[in-house]
């Protein structure tokens, strides 16, 4: 496992240095953008595997947290309050691998996609 991913925070570089390990088969984790679908749409950092909008939240969570407890799970957003939020609310509920990108994608400087 990553270094990285023991964390419960990570940067937009360290975060840029995980999505190159992942490519490289170093790092295992999901990336998970907690925008609306409208600022998704505005452009989304390069590696993001599941959009789950905060304001839907109470109809994901139960069962992101079922399928995916034990899994490494960085949760982005913006500049890192939602994201925050979300990690707190797993974390309280026993999700043991949740990890925040505090700066968000304000701070991101790496690919982003449209």
């Amino acid at each position: 496992m990553h270094e990285l991913l023991a964390r419960d925070a990570v940067n937009s570089e360290d975060l840029e240095t995980l999505l190159e390990a992942r490519e490289k088969g170093e790092a295992d984790f999901l990336l998970v953008d907690v925008r609306e679908d409208m600022e998704y749409e505005m452009g989304h950092i390069k590696g993001v595997d599941l959009l789950k909008p905060t304001s839907t939240f109470q109809q994901w969570a139960e069962a992101f947290l079922n399928e995916h407890n034990g899994k490494p799970v960085i949760f982005t957003c913006r500049t890192g309050s939602r994201s925050g939020q979300v990690q707190h609310v797993f974390n309280s509920n026993g999700f043991e691998r949740a990890i925040n990108h505090y700066g968000g994608i304000v701070t991101y400087r790496g690919p982003i996609e449209r």
